[in-house]
């Protein structure tokens, strides 16, 4: 089962690849290393790479926190075309100051978005994410927590690229910080997901 670990402490290269910048992302220290801040205004990186590509099913994880008085909707990743077949991570914010998770799949003439509106969530905090898809089904969890699901007829991606801030076509800006990405070829299981 293949594994692909981005650890995002740097505003140069991930994973091989180059970064190219959008605004003025920042290196911070975070409570798993370091991690990159974002405005929410206008800071994003993109990588002209998409680990998901070719792959029948996967793992997506992201360790991140998401801040206060960011966009109401925020696209923090994004895998794949602009508007074609895609891997979707966003946050909703609350007036009150909570957020809850939104994937998205687009395959073909097939999309499963998951919009966790039951699941509130306090900004500030670090949070791990993690979506799965078997190519039936997209499940999604908040620390290790399942919190929704939905049929999905998903074939695989083909090669891409991606977005880390922002959706690829600039719009939907999010305001937090991010620190580590891993892709894993297969469904894992809660018990498996990365730890800090």
């Amino acid at each position: 089962m293949q594994k692909i670990v981005w650890e995002l402490d740097n505003l140069t290269a991930v994973g091989g690849h180059d970064l190219a910048l959008a605004g003025d992302p920042k290196t911070i220290d975070g409570p798993h290393g370091s991690a990159i801040e974002f405005d929410g205004a206008g800071d994003a990186i993109f990588i002209a790479a998409n680990p998901l590509a070719g792959w029948a099913a996967m793992t997506v994880e992201v360790l991140f926190r998401p801040d206060a008085a960011g966009l109401p909707e925020q696209r923090f990743l994004h895998l794949g075309s602009v508007n074609g077949d895609r891997v979707l991570f966003e946050t909703r914010l609350t007036d009150d100051g909570q957020w809850y998770l939104d994937t998205f799949i687009s395959s073909g003439d097939a999309m499963c978005p998951l919009l966790n509106e039951q699941y509130l969530h306090p900004v500030g905090e670090w949070y791990h994410l993690a979506m799965t898809c078997d190519g039936r089904e997209e499940v999604n969890y908040v620390n290790g927590v399942k919190e929704a699901s939905g049929a999905i007829d998903f074939a695989p991606l083909p090669a891409g690229q991606m977005s880390v801030g922002v959706r690829l076509n600039r719009v939907c800006w999010f305001k937090g910080a991010i620190g580590r990405l891993r892709f894993t070829e297969g469904v894992l299981a809660p018990e498996q997901f990365m730890t800090a």
